[in-house]
């Protein structure tokens, strides 16, 4: 099958069934997305499926429809994307291993709500869990790129 990544267009040999995790790690090499849970419910795995947030150990390839964005493919070479820049003026991460699934779900949640309140942040990055509790520099990290957005 083909998909396209980071606007990429690559040719898969893989059981429709496997998830897109798998197919991104594995047989594509995109490492930046990561494994967590495998059930969806810590986000190191998020990535987007045309600009929507999903949860990529539960999506499986037959499934998807779309084009797939992930971390390598939020910024470009020359210039990073204004979340990751935000990531990095708080200095948000500790051990990392969580940030790109955060910063991927904090971009869907700036692209449906640019001025987002204390209130809609947590709500949208509840689902995305920091075992080194960073919580309050992820917040920080959204209301400075919102801030970006507004000029």
């Amino acid at each position: 099958m083909k998909i396209t990544v980071n606007g990429r267009s690559h040719d898969v040999d893989a059981p429709a069934e496997m998830p897109l995790l798998w197919v991104l790690r594995d047989e594509l090499q995109i490492t930046g997305v990561k494994y967590g849970c495998g059930i969806a419910q810590c986000g190191a795995c998020t990535v987007h499926v045309d600009g929507e947030a999903v949860r990529s150990c539960q999506l499986a390839i037959g499934d998807l429809e779309g084009d797939v964005t992930t971390i390598e493919g939020l910024g470009t070479p020359d210039a990073l994307h204004f979340i990751q820049e935000a990531w990095i003026e708080h200095q948000v991460a500790q051990c990392g291993y969580c940030q790109s699934g955060q910063m991927m779900q904090a971009a869907s949640l700036l692209s449906e709500n640019p001025a987002p309140s204390d209130e809609d942040i947590d709500d949208a990055m509840s689902g995305n869990l920091c075992r080194c509790g960073t919580y309050p520099r992820i917040r920080a990290a959204v209301k400075s790129a919102a801030a970006k957005l507004e000029l």
